[in-house]
């Protein structure tokens, strides 16, 4: 906590000296403004309510829905571009504090990296950070989703050998025409299980290294890829004319193991995908805009290997397949096809503007006998953009039950969420 204070004391000394050089959370070190230092604070507060899974505990009592607030991410940025050549890259923060993490929150590093671009075309990068291929949204701006939260089925490994989707290692990167590629090298985090029979899970060994790429070739307007997460907007709100069409790929040998017979077999990490976006003015004079994804994933952790996550979670126990909460099987081997679509209505005399959204979420992993399917609906509020957003989604996820030995859905539950976020950059 000490660190925290301490940082949070340098953000608003920072934050008030800046502002009133500038009116900006922004220091230009040079009278061209080229090189500078900013920063950014940011906060998603989470209201929710849902129905849990069967089984459900809290404290051992059982708990067939819940209603909790939250903070489900919070964020202090700095990020300053040294040189015309060397630019550096800071992002602290945490996520869901809780009623159950309340007390042990951690508020850490999240990003530090440094990055020196020779030309447009070629930077180099190393450090803590979330530059990685595969997708759009393994990547992903958190600050400008719109549904009210990520797609994390795209996070494969997410607390399991990387820490909140981040890992040390390198890459590179570059803008060449209509063309944007990454390709990194990742040390993943040494993290593993005693293998058993019959059971795929992260092998205890010496990991080996993660490579993946993501190209995309813009049709359209260009976007930026400043930072990891500057180019991967969830919805530009009609700012942006573009239509990217993208691949990628995310291997690491030797991750995952499970006992036959006795033996330790052990396989490779193996993934590829494609996806297509859209975002673009869907009338120009009266300001409606539309925003459309779509991507499908090919994952292989090993055979039948399946994981439940729920996000921001809060309970234990769980009699299903699913287990607590408001998990679900969320990752594994198995196809993902992911749809999302927006709109954002025209501009009123209102100091609001709103935008409808849905999003698909259907999966044939191999080790469930029903596709697994999951309905986000919401509609976002924006105040003043993305800095100033109320949304209010609707998620409705399936229960897999083992019946008659083969895991199938028994039965559906809803989670309601409010969401409120702040942004000062």
């Amino acid at each position: 906590m000490k660190a925290t204070r301490l940082l949070f004391i340098f953000m608003f000394f920072f934050s008030f000296y800046s502002y009133t050089q500038s009116n900006k959370l922004r220091i230009n070190l040079d009278n061209t403004g080229k090189t500078y230092i900013k920063g950014s604070l940011r906060m998603q507060l989470w209201a929710r309510y849902f129905d849990t899974n069967p089984g459900t505990t809290i404290n051992g009592e059982i708990a067939n829905n819940v209603f909790d607030v939250s903070i489900r991410r919070l964020r202090a940025g700095i990020n300053a571009q040294l040189t015309p050549k060397l630019y550096v890259y800071a992002l602290f923060g945490g996520n869901n504090l809780n009623s159950k993490k309340e007390k042990d929150f951690q508020f850490g590093v999240l990003d530090l990296y440094a990055e020196y671009e020779f030309s447009k075309a070629f930077a180099v990068g190393f450090g803590e950070s979330g530059w990685e291929g595969l997708n759009r949204w393994n990547v992903r701006s958190s600050a400008t989703l719109m549904a009210v939260d990520a797609p994390i089925f795209s996070l494969l490994t997410v607390n399991k050998n990387d820490d909140l989707a981040r890992s040390l290692g390198l890459w590179i990167k570059g803008q060449i025409s209509k063309f944007d590629y990454t390709l990194a090298l990742k040390n993943p985090i040494q993290f593993g299980v005693a293998p058993i029979e019959g059971k795929v899970d992260y092998a205890y060994n010496k990991p080996r290294k993660r490579i993946s790429g993501y190209v995309k070739y813009e049709f359209l307007d260009n976007e930026s890829n400043k930072s990891a997460y500057s180019g991967r907007a969830g919805t530009y709100l009609g700012t942006k004319h573009l239509l990217n069409l993208g691949a990628g790929f995310m291997n690491q040998a030797k991750m995952t193991s499970q006992l036959v017979n006795g033996e330790e077999i052990f396989y490779d990490f193996k993934n590829w995908a494609i996806d297509v976006f859209y975002d673009a003015p869907f009338n120009n004079e009266q300001g409606s805009a539309i925003t459309a994804y779509l991507g499908y994933n090919h994952n292989d952790f090993g055979p039948n290997y399946i994981r439940n996550v729920g996000a921001n979670d809060i309970t234990s126990g769980g009699t299903s397949f699913n287990g607590s909460g408001n998990d679900f099987p969320m990752m594994g081997t198995g196809n993902t096809l992911f749809f999302q679509l927006g709109y954002l209505l025209a501009e009123n005399k209102k100091n609001y503007r709103l935008q409808p959204n849905i999003a698909i979420q259907h999966s044939d992993f191999d080790a469930l006998d029903n596709t697994m399917i999951v309905y986000d609906l919401g509609v976002n509020c924006f105040f003043k953009g993305h800095s100033n957003k109320l949304s209010l989604g609707y998620q409705n996820r399936p229960i897999f039950q083992n019946i008659n030995n083969q895991l199938k859905v028994d039965e559906r539950k809803g989670m309601f969420i409010l969401l409120y976020q702040i942004v000062i950059n």
